[in-house]
């Protein structure tokens, strides 16, 4: 039973759930280290940012009104058609059970679509502009994260090419939570090419449609400024060794 609980955790719910599993790794990841970061974020000037009081009007949770505009965008990212709100509402439903204790809504108000339409506008708008600058590789919607022993496999938000791209929708900077989260899927995607053929990624692009914010990070200088080794296939036996320790722990 203790290993079925474990296994359902997805690298995204064990980086901000479970912390310890990655404090020995990345121990410089700290107050100060996240503000040097933040303070390279930059914005967008085609957009313009979610009032709050916009958001305050919306009766639903935060990460469902997010998670539906994740999906909205998505629609109109793959197709270029836009699927209806009901839709919608179905696919962030079933990503809001899996990753969160969320409470479903029936139906939406006029208000909950304001919010989730907005920052769907103002995520495709950013990576329409991204994927401008970069008009040779294809957005990948979902890419797989393999696993680990009992970190079971998850998905990113999108990557272009050599680039993850991670969305956030809170109101307030990237944080050591969001940081720990990318520096893990780059880990475990790093242990799973080096086991078969495969690209790793060189950067990471986080963005929050909400506040119209987006920082972009080389790897190799998050990996050293936040990591206790500058080696690469160290640090993935590190974490194959937090992975273990954890599971003996619980």
């Amino acid at each position: 039973m203790l290993f079925n609980r474990l296994s359902a955790r997805d690298p995204r719910t064990v980086a901000r759930d479970i912390p310890g599993v990655l404090d020995g790794l990345f121990p410089r990841l700290t107050g100060g280290l996240v503000n040097t970061l933040n303070a390279k974020m930059f914005s967008f000037s085609e957009i313009t940012p979610i009032p709050n009081e916009i958001i305050a009007k919306s009766r639903l949770q935060k990460s469902m009104i997010f998670e539906l505009s994740m999906a909205r965008a998505e629609s109109q990212l793959q197709g270029g058609v836009l699927s209806s709100w009901s839709v919608c509402l179905a696919a962030a439903s079933k990503r809001q059970q899996y990753y969160f204790d969320s409470k479903i809504p029936n139906d939406l108000e006029p208000d909950d679509i304001i919010v989730a339409d907005h920052a769907a506008r103002n995520l495709v708008t950013m990576l329409t502009i991204v994927r401008e600058r970069l008009p040779e590789v294809n957005l990948e919607s979902a890419p797989l994260i393999q696993g680990m022993g009992w970190v079971a496999s998850g998905r990113g938000d999108f990557s272009l090419g050599s680039i993850l791209i991670e969305v956030k929708h809170t109101d307030r900077n990237f944080g050591a939570n969001d940081f720990r989260q990318v520096l893990m899927y780059w880990l475990l995607r790093y242990a799973s090419i080096v086991e078969n053929d495969g690209d790793v990624w060189s950067d990471v692009l986080l963005l929050n449609p909400r506040r119209n914010a987006a920082l972009f990070v080389n790897y190799d200088y998050l990996l050293r400024s936040a990591s206790a080794s500058s080696d690469r296939v160290e640090l993935v036996e590190m974490l194959r060794s937090a992975v273990a320790q954890e599971f003996e722990r619980r």
